[in-house]
This record gives structure tokens, sequence and C-alpha cells, in this order.
């Protein structure tokens, strides 16, 4: 099976619809017609890895004429139309040209528009979709400058006013030991209170690495030269930072919003990941350098890319750190990895994921202070039997520090699959009309802590 293609030329176009999108939707079969701009990081395709009742299965693409990460998608989702098992059935109209954004404005054949690619221009596109009464779901980071975060703001601040459903893809909070970090966090019996932390020992770590040379859907990722420029894809502290910020706020205080007054960040730093010319080509198919990445090269025409940060920032008193690092390329048999802990007064709660967890995040109950007697492990035992009536098989295992909680494999469906999810959570939330007031607060609050910390690491 071929994917069906409808190119579009520069000129010829027969202009579309200019009137506001409706926006009253009800769940019924293919109501919602995305509109994917410039899809420049593979995360666009994966939107659209599985099909969705409610979603069109005709999917509009603007792009520019040429465009490297356009192939890269057009390539994926033919890949998962043609598997064997569960196939899609996108069919593909895509415009090209200089003018593509302002041709997607113009001729507006969808009512969300689907974002991931350049991060320099995304926080306009947010803006000038919401100016034209667009839905929009977009890949993380929504901004990625200090001076850039008005305007992301704004665009929030509009979007609710005008009924238009702005989101983010948050695809973390889908991890299940993160669900489940969660989840015995909020039983007082086991975890206690959380503590409220120093900047030396803060009460919430989230700490993730992550690699450039991976494979998605089966095959090997090339990535486009502007993800090595900082001033394009973002450095580590306004990028992958901001799904960890994210479980913060999400994990410590669970359905509340929080304001931007009620953050503040404490210290900050980054540090540069090094690349041989060779590993750039293998990456990028890419020789040489492109120019824009030429400030970045050492003497030894290695290039420097500050794609490492970590930064310490308190919500309500209570101090999380966030780090991240990039590597070129994982150990064998390894991936990305999250480490994380969350501390109680009666109990940490720890996500491990290193070779002794075979790259597989596990997740840690371990008692503090005493407190890992027969009264806190019949609590334990309870708050499990209860987690496991909303997630069959989870169960306990003991451990040099405590226990493991075990978890079925059913439960581990994988970071792509994890894009569903939130597509799903997003078109939930068309029905209903609207994100609720938490989400929105919290959106508008994690970019101003990822910003603040840009900028506190200078």
């Amino acid at each position: 099976m071929i994917l069906p293609l409808v190119f579009y030329s520069c000129s010829g176009t027969e202009t579309g619809d200019s009137t506001t999108a409706d926006n009253e939707f009800t769940g019924a079969p293919g109501e919602v017609k995305l509109m994917t701009v410039d899809p420049g990081h593979f995360h666009a395709s994966l939107v659209q890895k599985y099909s969705y009742d409610q979603v069109d299965s005709v999917a509009y693409v603007y792009a520019p004429e040429g465009s490297d990460g356009l192939e890269r998608h057009l390539a994926r989702i033919e890949q998962y139309n043609n598997r064997e098992e569960n196939p899609t059935n996108w069919v593909e109209e895509v415009y090209t040209g200089p003018d593509f954004f302002e041709k997607m404005i113009e001729e507006r054949p969808g009512n969300v528009v689907v974002l991931a690619g350049n991060n320099a221009k995304k926080t306009s596109y947010i803006k000038q979709s919401v100016d034209a009464g667009l839905n929009v779901l977009s890949d993380k980071p929504m901004v990625i400058k200090p001076e850039r975060f008005p305007m992301l703001r704004e665009a929030l601040e509009q979007a609710h006013e005008n009924g238009i459903l702005l989101y983010d893809i948050m695809t973390e909070r889908f991890e299940i030991t993160t669900i489940l970090q969660r989840e015995l966090s909020r039983y007082p019996d086991v975890f206690g209170e959380l503590e409220k932390g120093t900047p030396e020992d803060p009460a919430i770590t989230k700490e993730s690495v992550h690699h450039f040379f991976k494979y998605v859907s089966g095959q090997p990722l090339i990535r486009p030269g502007w993800f090595f420029d900082v001033d394009q894809q973002g450095e580590a502290i306004v990028d992958v930072s901001t799904h960890l910020v994210d479980m913060i706020l999400w994990e410590t205080f669970p359905g509340q919003g929080i304001d931007t007054t009620d953050v503040n960040v404490v210290q900050a730093d980054r540090w540069a990941t090094q690349m041989t010319p060779d590993q750039f080509t293998k990456v990028t198919q890419m020789e040489p350098y492109p120019e824009y990445l030429e400030e970045d090269l050492d003497e030894n025409n290695n290039l420097n890319v500050f794609a490492n940060g970590s930064f310490v920032f308190t919500v309500n008193g209570v101090h999380g750190k966030v780090s991240v690092e990039w590597d070129y390329q994982a150990p064998e048999g390894a991936g990305d990895t999250h480490y994380s802990i969350m501390r109680g007064t009666k109990a940490n709660l720890v996500i491990r994921q290193g070779e002794e967890q075979n790259y597989t995040p596990t997740l840690y109950v371990e008692p503090v202070n005493g407190s890992g007697g027969e009264q806190f492990e019949q609590a334990l035992n309870s708050a499990i039997e209860e987690i496991a009536g909303e997630y069959s098989g989870v169960s306990l295992t003991p451990s040099d520090n405590g226990w493991q909680v075990v978890i079925p494999d059913e439960h581990r469906i994988g970071h792509e699959a994890h894009f569903a999810q939130v597509t799903e959570q997003y078109l939930d939330y068309l029905v209903e009309g609207e994100i609720p007031e938490w989400e929105r607060k919290n959106m508008l609050t994690k970019y101003f802590i990822t910003t603040q910390a840009y900028e506190k690491s200078r």
C-alpha cells in the first residue's frame, strides 16, 4: 500500500474559508481535522502513529519546499499505514512553498494545528494560530527564550477567552512508574507528608539522560542540523526540562493550579556535550556542519552542544530539582533513562532505570526514620491492593532498602504510545470545550520556570 498524497504547488491553490474555526466538538467521527505545520521533529508523526475515531483520516501538511523533515514525516506515516498490526489509513494532503504557514492560515482546511519542529519559530506559530481562531496541539517546548514568554502568556490568555484549546504534549505523565509514584505519594500512612527539602537536598528530583543517536519506530532517527543549534532547538533547560518541571507540579500538588507567583528559581547551570564530525554526520546525514553551527566548533572541529542543564526551584516552598543530560548514544541494551525521588516523612518513592534494573524504569518504596515496621507494611500492602484495582497485577516484592513495586508488562506501553494517550486526552478536552483551570495555570507556570532558569544559568 502506498501512502496517498496530494501535493499543491505554490500557485493555483484554491482559497479556503477564512472564517473562525467551529469549536463545537461532540466526539463525532472525523470531526477533528489535523493541520501539521513544518514537521521538523519526529514527534509530529507520533501524534498519527494510531488512528482515532474522532479524527478525520485526511491530514493536511504545510511545510517549506524541499524540507527533509517533511520527507521523513511522510515516510513514517506511510510506515504506520503499511504495518501488519493495527495499520492506520492516513491520507496526507501536502502544500509546500515559502508561504506555507500563511497558506495554512488562509486555507484552514482543518481545525487543530499540530506543531512539532523548529522551536525558534514555535511561539510565533502558536500566537498566530490562536489569533486565527485555531486550536493548537503543540509539542514541547512552547517557548525557548525569556523574551518570547510574554507572547506565550498572551496566547494562553487569548485562547481561554475565545474558547480555543491550546495544549502541549506532556507524554511523561503517562509513564506507569511516574503514575504509581504519584499515586503512592497520596497515601499518608505510606508516604507521610512531602518534605520541603533544601537546594542541596530537594524534596523531589527528576533527572533524565537522552541520546542524540537513537531508533524511532524501528528506524535510525535522522535529526535535522538545527536540532543541534540551541537558538533553534533550545537548551536542555527550556527543552526536555519542560517534562520534568511538569511532572514535579503534577505530582507534588495534584489537581492544583500553581501561579507564577508561587514559584522561584534558586539556582541553575548549563554545560555542553561534544560531538565529533563523524558523529554529527551519522545522526544528521549532513556534511560539513551548517554555517549556523560554526561558532560552536572547537579547534579540533568538534561540535559543542549546550544540551545539558540543571536547576533547583521552589513551588509553594517545596524544593524541586531538574537535571537533563544528552550523550551521543546509549550503551548496548539501554535507551533514554530516568531517575526520580520523592522524599516523604515516612518513605521515599524512588524510580531507577540503570543497569541493575535492565534499563527498565523501576519504582521502589524505601521507608525512612525507622518507619518500616509491620504497621507500615500493612499500610503499603493496602495501598497497593487499592491501586491494583485500577492497574491490575501491580504488586510488591522485597528489595534491599524496602520494597519494589512489580509492574506487569501490559502497563509498560512505551514512549511512542504515550503520544496517542496525550492526543486522546486533548480530544476529550475538545469535547468538554475547555482545558481545566489547573492545566492552564500550570502550563503557563511551567514555561515561566524554564525561561527563568534559562536566565539564571547565565
